[in-house]
């Protein structure tokens, strides 16, 4: 649990440094709008194809080596990215920003793949639990990550927050390397396609992809819309992001100890969660049909229930995704938690791709207001689409049992006899 709160901790860290001040100063060296959407949507497009591979093969690699493998070179890159403020500016830095990226995602999605299945492994009987309680050590990363980034960037100038990083996960390496266990499993011949063609499946992938790309969005132009405005310096604007890091974290153990205790709000959980998304990147601008003036409270205040209903959402969708496939004849085991890791970092992995990709591009042509808005599409369908087919299922599992029992003679007897009087 450590191991894996670490690698959730400083890659998270890594991860969101770059919102309060990398925009800026990507545009400095010649960079659009839609371009700075691209560097940060490419990690996640490497992360969608590597996320695959590295859970198909997790048990051939070896889950622990996979991971310390993972944090070695996400430390190594993280460093890189460091002095990439050298490169001259155009083509030769954006071309660097999009390699080292890619270089950061391989390493991110082997060590996450990992963890997820290690993880899982370890507590079989409290997955949400679990993965609730792992998203504090991701939510106070993304909290640590952007204050951190901001100051360190106003102090020491660009490559200090990447250097510092970078080798704190190094240092960690050692230490992840003495504390996991090693896992040996047999390989299965059970395939991503089996699993992700699952009607039930496809819907929580949607879910998935519909939160990331939602979250995804706000990276490259939050950060932006803030600075421009609320007229805050770049060491507040880590601050505001601390509304949704913090509800996220703190409520994710709560709804993971729910999840597991009661399965059946999951789907609830998942439906209402991903509605009330879309409602608060409706008021994220807000939306320029409801004629309201944006103010920096209210603006904190949405990302605080944004947090929280994105905690909704996320957190009961892995054991979902695993008590589905068990319903449907998959071997319990660690090679079905690497299909189930894969399958989950892929598809949230592709989310952020085209969240921060779509994004930049909006938010260049019709705004911060009318971009979040429509960004909320995606969650509207997500939890609408979930809804109906949770409807659905319900409804074709009734039909069936009351086929399977029918009313015995006494039974129809009692109801002839009370009818008749």
């Amino acid at each position: 649990m450590l191991a894996a709160a670490s690698i959730n901790f400083s890659s998270m860290i890594c991860y969101s440094i770059l919102g309060p001040f990398f925009p800026g100063e990507a545009e400095k060296k010649g960079a659009s709008n839609t371009v700075v959407g691209l560097i940060f949507g490419c990690f996640a497009l490497v992360n969608f194809l590597t996320s695959l591979i590295m859970g198909n093969y997790l048990t051939k690699i070896g889950a622990k080596f996979m991971f310390v493998a993972g944090m070695f070179v996400s430390g190594c890159v993280t460093i890189l990215f460091g002095m990439l403020d050298k490169v001259p500016s155009g083509p030769m830095f954006i071309g660097l920003c999009f390699l080292v990226r890619a270089m950061d995602a391989i390493s991110f999605a082997a060590a996450m793949t990992a963890s997820f299945s290690i993880l899982a492994k370890a507590f079989p009987n409290n997955i949400a639990t679990v993965l609730g309680s792992l998203e504090i050590f991701t939510g106070l990363g993304l909290v640590l990550g952007p204050p951190l980034g901001g100051f360190l960037y106003q102090s020491f100038g660009y490559e200090i927050p990447f250097i510092t990083l970078g080798c704190v996960v190094l240092l960690l390496v050692p230490v992840n390397m003495w504390l996991l266990p090693k896992y040996d499993s047999i390989p299965s011949k059970e395939s991503f396609w089996k699993l992700f063609l699952l009607p039930k499946v496809l819907f929580l992938c949607f879910t998935i992809f519909s939160l990331s790309a939602c979250l995804g969005f706000l990276d490259p132009t939050m950060s932006l819309f803030i600075l421009k405005k609320f007229k805050l310096p770049a060491g507040y604007v880590g601050l505001v992001f601390l509304g949704l890091a913090l509800s996220y974290s703190l409520s994710s153990p709560l709804l993971g100890l729910l999840s597991d205790k009661m399965p059946h709000l999951r789907k609830w959980l998942l439906v209402s969660g991903g509605l009330i998304t879309a409602l608060c990147f409706f008021l994220l601008g807000p939306a320029p049909v409801l004629h309201i003036e944006s103010q920096l409270w209210m603006f904190v205040l949405v990302l605080v229930f944004l947090g929280f209903s994105l905690g909704m959402s996320a957190i009961p969708v892995f054991p979902e995704i695993l008590q589905c496939a068990y319903e449907n004849g998959f071997e319990e085991g660690l090679s079905l938690l690497g299909l189930v890791s894969g399958l989950f970092n892929a598809v949230w992995s592709l989310g952020a791709f085209i969240g921060p990709t779509l994004g930049g591009f909006l938010n260049e042509k019709l705004g911060f207001e009318w971009a979040s808005a429509i960004q909320g599409g995606w969650a509207v369908l997500s939890g609408l689409a979930t809804g109906i087919f949770y409807i659905a299922e319900a409804t074709r599992k009734s039909s069936s049992s009351s086929l399977q029992n029918p009313p015995s003679d006494n039974e129809e007897r009692t109801h002839l006899l009370g009818s008749e009087t």
